[in-house]
C-alpha cells in the first residue's frame, strides 16, 4: 500500500459553480477523499477509475485502430454532425469544433437542448451580470428566484452568498437581506429573511409588475397601490426591499427545472427586472448553469464560429439556427449519417440519445464504451478532463479556471480528438 498523495486546489465540475478549493487524496491509484466537495462533487470525482476500452461495433480493438476507423468514418460522411457533451475541457471542445469546420458538419452542444431560452434571451435583450466574486464582496440584497440551491448548487450559499464575509459586506450573512421566491411547490431557500410563494401561472405577471414598480419614479404611487391581484400584491412587497440595496444580486437557474412547469419567457422577464433595478441601484443577474463545463462549450463555439450553439458549416462558413432547441438536436440526429459525440454520453438529453439510435456514431469521452449510441458505433474511452488530464473550464459566470490532473494512466480526450482531427484533415485534402 502506497502513502496517500494530496493535491490541493483542484477544480470540480460537479455543477456550474466549479469550486476550485477541493483537496483530492489519492491512495493506491484511487481517489479516496475529495475534501471540501459537496455531494455532487464527490459523485463527479468518484474513485477516479474509468474504463479504457476502444471498440468498433462492440469488438475490442487497439486505440490506433479505433482512431483510424473513426477518422475514415467521419471523412466519408455526407451529412456529419459533431456534438459536444459535458465533462470535457475547452481544449477538447476546440478540437471537436475544428473537425466540424473541416467536415462542413453541423456543430452543437447540450446548450440547445437545455438553456437555449436563456441564451436567446441574452442575445435578443441582454442582461447585466457580474462574477461570483463580485457578488460575494458587494451584494447586500440577494433575491433567489426559484432555484434549487440545496440539490443543484450546494456550495453556492457558503462560497459566494449570502454566508461569506465580503469587502463591502463585512458581517457576512448579517450584512445581507436575503429574499426567497418559490414558484409553486419548488422551495428555494428556507433560511431567508423574507420568503414568498407565487403560482407558476403568475410568475410572468409578478415579474412584470415588479419591473413596473421599480421603474416608477414614485415606488409607492397611488396607481400601483390600487392595482389588484396576487401578482401586484407580491410585487408591492418585494420592490421596497430590492430598492433598499446598494448592490442587488438576482440569482436564478438557467437549466431546466422539473419541479414545476414554467414559462420559458421568464428569462426575458428576469433580465428586464435586472435592467430596471439598474436604473435605481446596482443589480447583477446571475444565471446558474449545470456542471461539466457547459459554459465552456458556449464560449468555445462563440470564439470559433461566432455562435454559442446550433452551428451549420454546410456552406463552408458558420450559420446559426438556434430557435428549434431540443427539436433541432433530435432532427439533426435523424438527418445525419454520422455523429461524432465528444464528452460524457451519460449526460446527453434522453431525446437526443433516442434520436441517434439509428445513426452511425463515433463516441469519444469518459465511459464511452459503457453507453454506446445505436448498433453501429465506434467508442473510445478516455480519462476525465479535470481528473486525469488538465486544461481549462468555465464557471457559470464565464470565468475560466484551470483543471488539474490528479491521476495518470488514462488516454487523454484532447489528444484522441486531436489525432482524429489530424487524420481527417489529411483525408479530406
Amino acid at each position: 500500500m502506497t502513502a496517500p498523495g494530496i493535491i490541493e486546489n483542484v477544480t470540480c465540475l460537479g455543477c456550474g459553480c466549479a469550486c476550485d478549493d477541493i483537496g483530492i487524496t489519492v491512495r493506491d491509484g484511487r481517489i479516496t477523499e475529495a475534501r471540501n466537495a459537496c455531494a455532487l462533487g464527490v459523485e463527479w470525482f468518484g474513485d477516479g477509475q474509468v474504463p479504457a476500452r476502444s471498440c468498433i461495433d462492440g469488438r475490442d480493438v487497439s486505440l490506433d485502430e479505433a482512431v483510424g476507423e473513426a477518422a475514415r468514418t467521419l471523412a466519408g460522411a455526407s451529412r456529419p454532425l459533431v456534438y459536444l457533451a459535458p465533462d470535457v475541457s475547452c481544449e477538447t471542445q476546440r478540437e471537436g469544433a475544428a473537425i466540424a469546420d473541416m467536415l462542413r458538419a453541423r456543430l452543437d452542444s447540450v446548450t440547445s437542448s437545455t438553456v437555449a431560452g436563456f441564451v436567446l434571451s441574452g442575445q435578443e435583450r441582454g442582461y447585466a451580470s457580474a462574477t461570483l466574486g463580485e457578488i460575494r464582496n458587494r451584494a447586500d440584497v440577494i433575491l433567489f428566484w426559484s432555484v434549487d440551491l440545496e440539490r443543484r448548487y450546494p456550495r453556492f450559499t457558503s462560497r459566494y452568498a449570502p454566508d461569506p464575509i465580503g469587502v463591502h459586506v463585512p458581517d457576512g450573512r448579517r450584512s445581507r437581506t436575503v429574499i426567497s421566491v418559490d414558484v409553486g411547490a419548488a422551495v428555494t431557500l428556507a433560511a431567508a429573511d423574507h420568503r414568498t410563494t407565487i403560482d407558476p401561472a403568475h410568475e410572468l405577471a409578478t415579474l412584470t409588475a415588479l419591473q413596473a414598480i421599480v421603474r416608477s419614479p414614485d415606488t409607492g404611487s397611488a396607481t400601483f397601490a390600487r392595482s389588484p391581484g396576487a401578482a401586484w400584491d407580491t410585487a408591492r412587497d418585494l420592490a421596497p426591499m430590492l430598492l433598499s440595496g446598494r448592490y442587488v444580486a438576482l440569482v436564478y437557474d438557467a437549466e431546466p427545472d422539473e419541479r414545476t412547469a414554467r414559462s420559458p419567457q421568464r428569462f426575458d422577464a428576469l433580465g428586464a427586472l435586472g435592467r430596471a433595478l439598474n436604473e435605481r441601484t446596482r443589480c447583477a443577474a446571475i444565471a446558474l448553469r449545470g456542471g461539466g463545463n457547459r459554459s465552456g462549450a458556449d464560449s468555445v463555439l462563440t470564439s470559433q464560429t461566432g455562435y454559442p450553439m446550433t452551428v451549420n458549416f454546410g456552406r463552408g462558413y458558420p450559420r446559426y439556427g438556434p430557435h428549434d432547441g431540443l427539436a433541432a438536436a433530435a432532427r439533426d440526429g435523424n438527418r445525419s449519417d454520422v455523429a461524432l459525440v465528444v464528452g460524457n454520453v451519460a449526460a446527453l438529453p434522453s431525446a437526443v440519445s433516442t434520436a441517434w439510435s439509428r445513426v452511425h456514431t463515433v463516441t469519444i469521452g469518459p465511459r464511452a464504451s459503457e453507453s454506446p449510441l445505436g448498433d453501429r458505433t465506434i467508442t473510445i474511452d478516455t480519462g476525465m478532463d479535470g481528473i486525469h488530464t488538465g486544461g481549462t473550464a468555465f464557471r457559470t459566470d464565464d470565468v475560466p479556471l484551470p483543471l488539474r490532473a490528479v491521476m495518470a494512466g488514462f488516454p487523454s480526450a484532447v489528444d484522441t480528438v486531436r489525432s482524429i482531427a489530424s487524420l481527417v484533415r489529411r483525408m479530406t485534402r
